[in-house]
This record gives structure tokens, sequence and C-alpha cells, in this order.
């Protein structure tokens, strides 16, 4: 990995929230959908626990191919248990991961915009998703957004 892969790989790893509640989804999901409209980006939001959906939003612009997106990139953060922007720059190696994992397109993408919701104790419990930007600022917005619920929550502390 070069040294900014390893610096977005490291700060996934540090986004551990001490909690995630249904409150926490609502307040990411709105602070996900005020960052895209103030630039004005086409994105779908997607915030889920385990297989509950509990913030989905379309931004002007997105549309429900994007949706798709996010289901196929949320696929591949829990098949791996890291952020889709992680695997595909895994993936995009050479070889054809795709092939060696036996995944199916349809199922699987490693395109960044998934963040998996990690809480100290207890592990990756759900995912954070973008769609519509390039790859990696879908990826920046969530772990933005994600950096922002975690100094929330320790300043409720």
């Amino acid at each position: 990995m070069d040294a900014d892969l390893d610096a977005l790989a490291q700060r996934e790893s540090d986004l551990i929230l001490p909690r995630f509640s249904n409150d926490d989804a609502w307040w990411l999901g709105c602070f996900l959908r005020d960052a895209g409209a103030s630039c004005q980006a086409p994105i779908a939001i997607d915030i889920s626990v385990g297989p509950t959906t509990l913030f989905t939003a379309l931004l002007p612009g997105a549309t429900a191919d994007n949706l798709g997106w996010i289901k196929r990139k949320v696929a591949i953060a829990w098949r791996y248990q890291k952020s889709s922007y992680l695997m595909n720059q895994k993936f995009a190696g050479g070889e054809n991961m795709f092939e060696r994992f036996g995944l199916d397109h349809a199922t699987y993408a490693a395109a960044g915009g998934a963040v998996p919701i990690r809480v100290a104790g207890v592990g990756m419990i759900g995912v954070v998703a973008v769609s519509g930007l390039p790859q990696l600022d879908d990826h920046l917005m969530v772990l933005d957004a994600l950096g922002a619920l975690q100094n929330k929550q320790k300043g409720e502390a």
C-alpha cells in the first residue's frame, strides 16, 4: 500500500464509536445529507445496521442506480469487514480478484463509498454508504461524517 492508502486505512480503523443507536444513524444521515446538499452533490445515502436500513436519502440528481451501487458496495464491505474503497485498492493489483474469490459483479462492487460502522467492544455492526461522486470522494465524505459523529459522541461522554 502507498502512504496515502495507509493513511486512509489507519483513519478508517480509528473510527471506532463508543455506541451506535437509531438516533446516531439519523444524526449521521442528516449530517451527510446536509454535506451533500451544501455542494449540490447528486448522492444517495444509506445507513444500515445488519440487514436493517436506518436511514436512506436521494439528493437531487441521484437515482435508483446509485442505490444499486450502494447495495453492492455494502455487500463487499460486509464480506471483507473493510471499506469498499480499501477493497477497490486491494483488487486493483492486477489479478482478477472477483474471479479468484468467486464474486459476482451483480452482488459485489469494489468501489469506494461504503465504510463499516464499528462499535468499541463489539466490532462491525453496520455500514454507512454514499454513491454518486467519484469513488474517493464518496469514501472521504463517509469518513468525514463518521469522524464528526465520533467527535460528537466524545463530547457527550
